[in-house]
């Protein structure tokens, strides 16, 4: 259903973005709900009980617009499935569906080996940070594997990037490794099998459009009460976050044909609303 919504405004492009992600859908008083479950929220920076909703953003570069076009419940004890596995079953529909793309954007937690392979494999580019101590090879075999954080730079290297081999990927298989610094006491790796890309700089503005997604979680929760059911049923709580998607879609398109923002859409009905009932009150009070 939130694919059929979406297709009514959604602008595909061969250099479109697909963005993974997921976020805790927050139910910390919750003790009944099927499918809740102790897990690490970003927003909190804490483990809080929820629902793990996984996300799947498309974004257009050209219009600089994105749209969410798939989800999944992360709910191991009910289908046994893991995230990876529900971003493996998205990637696959997006093919199935003739979705254009050509680049991947994901967190730490999916860059995993067999996701980068499978991401490759499609012909797609992907850009994902990877922890501190992946274990990488920068000498082409000469020395031992090292976590990627004890790693040296030269300052062409820090500027370029440099070629590696990732431990248990396929032998002949290279890719970019770019160290990116944040601040003076924090940096960020980012991997990508593009191997024709000569820029740190680059690779930072692409890895930085995963950033539409976090953008999209706020929204959803500040806009659409994607996480204030109380029902108990599970299949309640995906009928809620199912219309609350429809909802942030129908959001999106009013924002982008008033040039607003989707804040302004939502709280301007009902500063409009006010007004009128001010103005010409509904229910008329002795």
């Amino acid at each position: 259903m939130v694919w059929e919504k979406a297709q009514e405004t959604l602008i595909l492009s061969v250099n479109g973005y697909i963005l993974f992600d997921d976020t805790v859908l927050d139910k910390n008083f919750s003790r009944q709900i099927q499918g809740v479950r102790s897990q690490y929220s970003g927003n909190e920076h804490k483990v809080i009980r929820g629902l793990g909703l996984v996300s799947c953003v498309y974004y257009n570069p050209e219009l600089e617009r994105y749209w969410v076009i798939d989800f999944r419940l992360y709910d191991p004890a009910g289908d046994g499935k893991t995230k990876l596995d529900h971003m493996h079953d998205m990637l696959a529909l997006l093919e199935h569906r003739k979705v254009l793309f050509g680049t991947v954007l994901m967190d730490t937690w999916y860059a995993t080996t067999k996701m980068m392979l499978t991401i490759a494999d499609m012909g797609k580019t992907y850009y994902c940070p990877i922890k501190a101590n992946r274990q990488v090879d920068d000498s082409n075999g000469k020395s031992p594997y090292k976590a990627a954080s004890e790693l040296t730079w030269t300052k062409e290297e820090q500027e370029k990037g440099k070629t590696v081999k990732l431990k248990k990927f396929p032998q002949d298989t290279k890719l970019k490794l770019f160290r990116v610094v944040l601040s003076t006491e924090k940096t960020e790796l980012i991997v990508s099998n593009g191997l024709s890309i000569e820029s740190t700089e680059h690779a930072q503005e692409e890895s930085a459009i995963r950033w539409h997604i976090e953008q999209y979680h706020r929204e959803i929760k500040n806009l659409t009460g994607v996480d204030e059911c109380q029902c108990r049923i599970q299949r309640s709580q995906r009928n809620n976050i199912c219309c609350a998607l429809r909802v942030w879609l129908c959001l999106n398109e009013v924002a982008c044909k008033t040039k607003q923002t989707i804040y302004q859409v939502k709280y301007g009905m009902l500063d409009a609303y006010m007004r009128q009932q001010l103005r010409a009150p509904s229910v008329a009070f002795c």
